[in-house]
């Protein structure tokens, strides 16, 4: 007898799927996912079979992928599969073989479905994988989300199967006499899951028998430790985030009173790209000087005076844009900058994105680039130099706007003019000016 209420009754309490869903059951040819097939069979489910050949096994392969076929046709079931060239994915991606076949197959899952009208994927993960899972996130480090194990439910992906020990599949495939196929990998402890499954697993079973109900007892437990987590950092975005245009502020008198005040941020950065290390680190900068910058991939964390400062990586221009003679229009970064001649000694005013120049004082090629730390200029109205890093300061410009804005820059490399700010003292239109060459910035 194969446990069909167990399994249903699974489904139905975690709302993995409905009986009028389409399943896509991922078999490799294994007792688990062999039995899920049988299962979803017995239940009266609409589903097809997927199997994935990584060609790592060579005959033993292409015998599972037949295997698989022939297990399809007597469910009457649809059967698809696939072949990867898993090594030479794994050699272009600069990934691990493991990493590169859980790449391929759950892209292909996603294809899969959306071409031919799945709902979700049922895989066999069982209880014993989901301790696995956790002994191999602890040994790797993690947070509480990696001490969940693996859920009933991560968007496609369902996994109807939880309900079950390892032990407890054994029985009932043997009992029901169900033929399967078993991988020689499983068998290997060079790969790191095997290892705890084959090695570490067995050692804790001699101080605790019972591991496996233990560990489901603390899988609860964790879970609800995660939403209310969850629900803490909710409050606190609310509390925090503070939307600016495209950025994000947050207080830092907020910041540092979390409590605890490790966790908490990293539970409001993580989904930006900052690990945990560089949580460290802007604690550690929090009552420091201002002007430290934290970088995630596609994101960038500015330590202002008084606000933590979020916001986007800007797409930067490697090279500097030159501007030639008899050009009227050029683009620098986000930037399109127009360029007029009149014959008229025309003074732009109350138009910081526009300026007029002396066109006798210009020397082509011109520049458009960003500011560099030994820059200086004479700002309009003074007579003295000033560096642009000081001229930013008293001007409030924030930290992580400055290298975005566009310098005009002289043949001679003086700075005729800080694009959206100021123009240079020696460059202004004049008395004796004849003619005029206007810019003007547009933000695309």
């Amino acid at each position: 007898m194969l446990p069909v209420k167990n399994f249903t009754d699974f489904i139905e309490q975690n709302k993995l799927f409905g009986h009028n869903s389409k399943i896509l059951a991922a078999v490799s040819g294994g007792m688990d996912s062999v039995l899920m097939a049988h299962l979803l069979k017995a239940a009266g489910f609409n589903f097809g079979i997927a199997h994935c050949n990584f060609q790592l096994r060579g005959r033993e392969a292409i015998a599972d992928q037949q295997f698989a076929d022939n297990l399809a046709a007597q469910l009457a079931a649809p059967f698809h599969t696939v072949n990867f060239d898993t090594k030479k994915y794994a050699a272009e991606k600069k990934i691990s073989i493991q990493m590169a076949a859980r790449e391929l197959r759950y892209q292909w899952f996603r294809q899969v479905s959306q071409s031919t009208g799945y709902d979700v994927v049922a895989l066999a993960h069982h209880q014993n994988d989901a301790i696995e899972t956790i002994l191999l996130n602890l040994t790797r480090g993690t947070g509480i989300a990696g001490l969940h194990g693996i859920l009933p439910k991560n968007g496609l992906l369902v996994r109807p199967m939880l309900f079950l020990k390892r032990d407890e599949i054994q029985d009932i495939v043997n009992r029901n006499e169900l033929p399967y196929v078993e991988d020689s990998s499983n068998s290997s402890v060079k790969y790191a899951r095997n290892k705890i499954r084959l090695e570490v697993i067995p050692s804790l079973k001699e101080l605790n028998p019972a591991l496996e109900s233990t560990f489901e007892h603390n899988l609860n437990h964790f879970r609800n430790l995660e939403i209310l987590l969850e629900q803490k950092l909710a409050e606190l975005r609310k509390d925090i985030f503070i939307i600016h245009r495209q950025e994000i502020h947050l207080p830092v008198e907020k910041i540092k009173k979390l409590n605890p005040q490790s966790l908490l941020l990293f539970g409001l950065l993580q989904e930006y790209g900052f690990n945990e290390s560089t949580i460290d680190d802007i604690i550690s900068a929090l009552n420091k000087h201002p002007g430290r910058i934290f970088e995630s991939p596609g994101f960038m964390l500015v330590l202002d005076r008084e606000k933590l400062i979020l916001t986007k990586t800007q797409v930067k221009s490697s090279d500097a844009v030159l501007i030639n003679q008899g050009q009227h229009e050029v683009h620098y970064n986000n930037y399109r900058l127009s360029i007029l001649h009149d014959d008229s000694p025309l003074i732009i005013k109350d138009n910081p994105m526009a300026v007029s120049i002396d066109t006798e004082l210009l020397i082509y090629p011109l520049m458009l680039r960003p500011w560099q730390q030994s820059d200086h200029f004479h700002p309009l109205g003074m007579k003295t130099r000033q560096k642009l890093s000081d001229f930013f300061i008293h001007q409030k410009v924030p930290l992580h706007d400055k290298s975005q804005i566009p310098l005009l820059v002289n043949g001679n490399s003086d700075i005729i003019w800080i694009g959206g700010y100021r123009p240079d003292e020696r460059y202004k239109v004049g008395g004796k000016t004849k003619k005029v060459t206007i810019f003007e910035l547009y933000k695309l």
